[in-house]
């Protein structure tokens, strides 16, 4: 049992309320024929395809489900699967680190020498935050690429001077500034992201939504600190056990977090 109910997700998370930015509309209607979608995708995304490796440290702000999140996390990514995120603490012992390497997270949360090994990466970030997101989807979300990356197969025109682009698992919506092509926001199933506050060609604020059965999240992320193709040492991807770790599940997790109300059974 997960001791002190609610203590487990303030120590990763503080819930404070958090105002976010109304994200921008997406287009809607069929919009018309644009012949240049592939040229356009590639320009979008020339900056952020080819990232390998990538550190950052993440301002997050929302809610997910009825918990109002804000916390700083400072994370690490390798394609074509592997995360570390580590949420800061103001002060001692990393409020929790997540490690994963394609399917097997481990989460640690130090200060209370829990331990929850060998789940799927994406199933502990959804409890966590309310998004299902795996290592190499977070590293595409935060890298600017969207929720997926792929071939251009068609693409629409606005009036509001969108251009949406369909891909095989999703749709990534570009707008044009300063006759270069970036992209505003993508959708995949439940999950829509939008950027805004581009510089150097990168943006610094993603928006990150989601809708489900399970619960819905609406997330900010204000990124800072950010370093592209730095060589990360292979124990980035790898963390200490507590000397006596206290065995924690990922049915205890998820009831105390946002998928469960914030409530112990």
């Amino acid at each position: 049992m997960i001791r002190g109910g609610l203590c487990l997700l303030p120590s990763i998370l503080c819930l404070v309320a958090a105002c976010a930015p109304k994200p921008p509309s997406l287009p809607t209607g069929s919009g018309t024929p644009f012949p240049d979608y592939q040229k356009a995708y590639e320009q979008a995304t020339s900056s952020c395809r080819p990232i390998k490796t990538m550190t950052v440290s993440l301002g997050m702000s929302g809610k997910a489900g009825t918990m109002k999140l804000r916390g700083r996390i400072d994370a690490g990514f390798e394609a074509p699967a592997r995360a570390r995120l580590e949420g800061r603490a103001p002060f001692g012992k990393p409020a929790f680190i997540l490690v994963a390497d394609g399917t097997r997270g481990t989460l640690v949360l130090p200060r209370e020498d829990r331990v929850l090994q060998d789940a799927p990466p994406d199933r502990i970030v959804e409890a966590l935050a309310g998004v299902l997101l795996g290592p190499d989807a977070l590293r595409t979300v935060v890298s600017g690429c969207g929720l997926t990356v792929g071939e251009p197969v068609a693409g629409r025109a606005f009036a509001n001077g969108w251009t949406a682009v369909s891909l095989a698992d999703g749709t990534a919506y570009l707008r044009k500034r300063a006759d270069t092509w970036e992209l505003a926001a993508a959708t995949s199933g439940p999950l829509t992201v939008t950027y805004a506050d581009y510089a150097a060609g990168r943006p610094s604020t993603i928006r990150l939504r989601a809708e489900s059965q399970n619960a819905n999240a609406d997330l900010t992320l204000r990124l800072s600190d950010v370093e592209i193709d730095t060589t990360l040492h292979p124990q980035t991807f790898q963390v200490d056990l507590p000397a006596r770790p206290v065995p924690l599940t990922l049915d205890e997790l998820r009831r105390a977090g946002p998928l469960g109300g914030g409530h112990e059974p």
